[in-house]
């Protein structure tokens, strides 16, 4: 086959002359062929114009509808008033604590007396903060209110309630005298003097009122101490007019507070009988409380509420990863090692809730061994009850009977349990040892429970006040600020009642400030915040806005070079 060439002329239709092609062209003119025709000056317009139409929709429209929908709105707070209260500046507590002096003798003596006791008082007081106030009374101290005399010459009218403890000056012609006798349920000191003792007006002190102050002051002491280990030890709360404490009294303080419980309005008290076998399976538990802790808990409603329950478990065992009972020979009994007393309740088996109702429960177990393990005894000690922490207390009931255990436990029985809870109950719930007289030390309970409220609403506001500057992206709503507003109008009212020594009102105040603040701290919305920080934002916007941002912002760059160029 022959082989045909395009080139060749004679392959040329006839009639035309073949044309030369020429073998290559210029790369400039490729370049310029394959460019688009020049964009006209309205195109150019047009272009821009769209382009800024969509930032236009964006910024203007998009931008604050973004904004508006997702702005998080942050009540203003009274922020320095909130630092002040948490840094302690703004309430220096006062406790003048009055003393009625009921006093059978002329009108001016007795307040020759009281001024000469009161220079003997100040003399001996070391915390200028806590001062005790003597007042005249020129009758007995039962009525709702009575002109008192105050020990520098002036009168005031104070109610019963405002008057801490009542002294009363008995005259006796017997006996060793100065002497005094507290009275144990009553907030009442009788001391005893001869008529001879009563000190001249030309004199500037006396046996009987270097007596009478030494007494004051310390039936007064162990107040003094808690509130100085608490001053000490609240941040925000020392104070220079506080008094020194000793190391073994700081210490015995703080191993005092770290028994007792947290402070609540209402606690709940649980009353269980626990038996390893089938008896006792009742108990005449309610007469007992009604007969033994009714009284006590009667005490304590001015500064708490209870609520109570019992419960009986029988065949309750031990933990099996407890170790068991050894069998002393000294003792003659089974004995429990110290160490093994943390693990006595079984916690997995025994129904004991942590917490039940409003407040926090305490847990008072009544053990009652069996026969074959029975009595039962902790070994360092021979005793039969301990006291948990924080928790509550434990108390074994070794039933040392011929005839088998009983089924119930009658109120007689029960009798020794009971003290031991009493006990226990009031070791839990900080009441001071001393004084003997039991209201003296509720009302010094009092006072410890006002300050501690007020310096802990303090700290949760600061802490709320720091939880707002550090977190900016949390939202604060209204109730929050509503909440903080009434906290620091409770601790005012609060601290004026500490100062004016009317303390059963500064409870009052310095408790609903404590609910108040908690609720402010504790805002369901803004605590779900907290936890929500800015990089999940961004894992949050990007997917989204992405999309959409580049192709804005790089038609921008490229109109924004363009424009360069040209220029």
């Amino acid at each position: 086959m022959a082989s045909v060439n395009a080139s060749d002329a004679s392959l040329a239709p006839s009639g035309e002359q073949p044309t030369s092609q020429p073998s290559s062209m210029p790369l400039d003119a490729v370049r310029s062929a394959r460019q688009p025709p020049p964009e006209t000056k309205e195109g150019l317009w047009l272009r821009r114009l769209a382009i800024l139409s969509f930032w236009v929709v964006v910024v203007f429209l998009g931008l604050p509808v973004w904004l508006k929908t997702t702005a998080i709105y942050r009540a203003e707070l009274p922020l320095q008033d909130m630092a002040g209260w948490a840094e302690g500046k703004a309430c220096k507590p006062g406790f003048p604590l009055r003393i009625a002096v009921e006093a059978p003798i002329l009108p001016s003596d007795a307040r020759h007396l009281l001024r000469t006791t009161q220079h003997a008082l100040d003399d001996l007081n070391e915390f200028s903060a806590h001062h005790l106030r003597l007042i005249l009374a020129d009758s007995p101290l039962q009525s709702n209110s009575s002109q008192q005399i105050v020990s520098d010459g002036t009168s005031i009218r104070s109610n019963d309630e405002d008057v801490v403890l009542a002294v009363r000056l008995i005259p006796v012609e017997t006996g060793v005298t100065p002497r005094s006798h507290l009275q144990p349920y009553s907030p009442a000191l009788d001391i005893y003097y001869s008529p001879s003792q009563i000190p001249p007006q030309s004199s500037t002190a006396s046996p009987l009122a270097t007596f009478l102050a030494h007494e004051l002051h310390n039936l007064f002491s162990e107040e003094q101490a808690q509130l100085t280990h608490l001053f000490l030890t609240t941040p925000g709360a020392k104070s220079a007019n506080t008094k020194t404490l000793s190391p073994e009294t700081l210490a015995e303080l703080d191993r005092q507070s770290t028994k007792a419980l947290r402070y609540a309005p209402t606690y709940h008290l649980t009353f269980s009988l626990f038996s390893p076998t089938h008896a006792p399976s009742a108990w005449d538990i309610e007469a007992a409380l009604h007969a033994y802790l009714a009284p006590l808990l009667e005490s304590f409603s001015a500064i708490s509420n209870f609520t109570v329950d019992t419960q009986v478990q029988l065949y309750a065992t031990f933990s099996p990863s407890n170790r068991q009972p050894d069998y002393d020979e000294e003792l003659k009994a089974w004995t429990l090692r110290k160490e093994d007393l943390s693990g006595f309740i079984n916690a997995a088996e025994w129904p004991l809730s942590p917490s039940i109702g409003e407040g926090p429960t305490v847990n008072f177990v009544l053990y009652v061994p069996d026969q074959a393990q029975s009595p039962l005894l902790v070994k360092e000690n021979a005793g039969n009850s301990w006291l948990i922490p924080q928790w509550g207390g434990v108390h074994i009931m070794n039933l040392q009977d011929e005839a088998g255990t009983p089924s119930t436990l009658s109120v007689e029985a029960l009798a020794p349990a009971m003290q031991t809870f009493s006990n226990q109950l009031v070791s839990l719930f900080g009441l001071p040892q001393t004084p003997a007289s039991l209201p003296l030390r509720i009302s010094t309970l009092e006072r410890v429970r006002a300050t501690s409220l007020i310096y802990s609403a303090s700290s949760t506001l600061g802490a709320l006040a720091q939880v707002y500057r550090k977190l900016p992206s949390i939202p604060v709503p209204d109730k929050v600020a509503q909440s903080t507003h009434r906290t620091i109008a409770h601790l005012q009212q609060a601290c004026d009642l500490l100062r004016d020594g009317r303390f059963h009102g500064a409870l009052e105040y310095a408790r609903a400030a404590q609910v108040e603040a908690e609720k402010a701290f504790f805002e369901k919305s803004m605590v779900g915040q907290v936890y929500f920080p800015d990089e999940h934002k961004v894992a949050v916007y990007l997917p989204l806005l992405g999309p959409v941002a580049v192709p804005l912002i790089m038609a921008a760059l490229k109109e924004l070079k363009s424009a360069l160029k040209r220029s």
